[in-house]
């Protein structure tokens, strides 16, 4: 039981979050539960934040209910917000898990805000860092999707979005809560094989476990690394895109050739994407194919070429010019 409230307090201490007032993102389910249970005995000053995404009827209400109780009898003040998730989904053609993050964290930024924050902690946990990383594997990731969940990460201007618990694995979540009797609530969608994290967590997590029983661990220092490695490589790009950057001709950015070219590749797809990230393009569907087609237009001549998010890029001349259409 102290180990886990002592990993939530080295986690503040390290990231100096300690003495500032936060939000705990509490879903009713057993990682959240844990999370707010170690920020109360630890002493940490929070508030709950409930979001009901209106996705499984009457159990979505029991679980807003059971962590209005629960906050209530932790002494704790407690926040709850909702949203029409599938149909904010229908109508902007998302899909239907991206649309419930985005209102969430954005609601959960508001939170904050409102009651004067500045981190919001979310219960995500070893095993969850884990399966991202099988996950985007899986999917075909390069060294950036490598990193899996931040433990610290911009929500937004003045609020960090944290996780304390990634240190700390599922089976040692389950056992805090055992040892202090704390309920639960259980969300069933977790175990449908329908969605690929799910098949991930009950199939192939436990199958890989049997080659290694510390595949969670040797997961999650995967990631610490690739985030290490991630930031060498972020510093780079951003003093390369200081050097290539042009005055800007309109809406357009412009880049100069010589200098892309004269870089290492994987340098110049890293630039471009600090600047995809700095213009706020959407970058979800950038696959790397694209990346790879992006910096083959530093070398060669080509027609102007569009990629996800509306954005065109052409090479002419000596430059490259990249913008989103009007």
């Amino acid at each position: 039981m102290a180990r886990l409230a002592a990993e939530v307090g080295r986690f503040l201490d390290r990231h100096h979050l300690r003495g500032r007032t936060g939000v705990a993102a509490v879903s009713g389910g057993a990682d959240s539960v844990a999370l707010l249970r170690a920020f109360v005995a630890s002493g940490v000053h929070v508030a709950v934040a409930h979001f009901n995404h209106q996705l499984r009827g009457p159990d979505a209400d029991r679980d807003e209910a059971f962590v209005r109780d629960l906050a209530v009898g932790l002494g704790v003040p407690v926040h709850v917000g909702t949203a029409d998730v599938r149909g904010e989904a229908t109508r902007s053609g998302g899909n239907l898990e991206a649309t419930a993050r985005g209102l969430r964290y954005d609601w959960l930024g508001r939170i904050a805000a409102e009651v004067g924050a500045g981190w919001v902690a979310t219960g995500h946990t070893a095993d969850d860092q884990a399966e991202t990383v099988i996950h985007r594997l899986v999917r075909g990731t390069g060294l950036q999707g490598l990193r899996g969940i931040a433990p610290v990460r911009p929500l937004t201007a003045d609020v960090s979005l944290v996780r304390p618990l990634l240190g700390v694995t599922r089976v040692e979540i389950i056992g805090y809560l055992n040892l202090l009797d704390q309920p639960h609530r259980e969300d069933a969608s977790n175990v449908d094989p329908a969605f690929t994290r799910n098949r991930i967590r009950h199939e192939l997590l436990p199958l890989l476990k049997i080659f290694n029983p510390e595949v969670v661990s040797a997961l999650g220092r995967l990631a610490g690394q690739a985030d290490e490695a991630q930031q060498v490589v972020d510093r780079a790009a951003a003093d390369l895109l200081a050097a290539a950057e042009r005055p800007r001709a309109g809406h357009l950015l412009v880049f100069a050739a010589d200098t892309l070219t004269a870089a290492p590749p994987h340098l110049v797809r890293a630039m471009f994407r600090l600047a995809w990230e700095r213009e706020g393009w959407p970058g979800g569907a950038m696959t790397a194919a694209h990346w790879e087609r992006l910096h083959g237009m530093t070398r060669d001549d080509a027609s102007a070429v569009d990629f996800p998010g509306g954005v065109t890029a052409r090479r002419v001349g000596r430059v490259v010019q990249l913008g989103r259409r009007l």
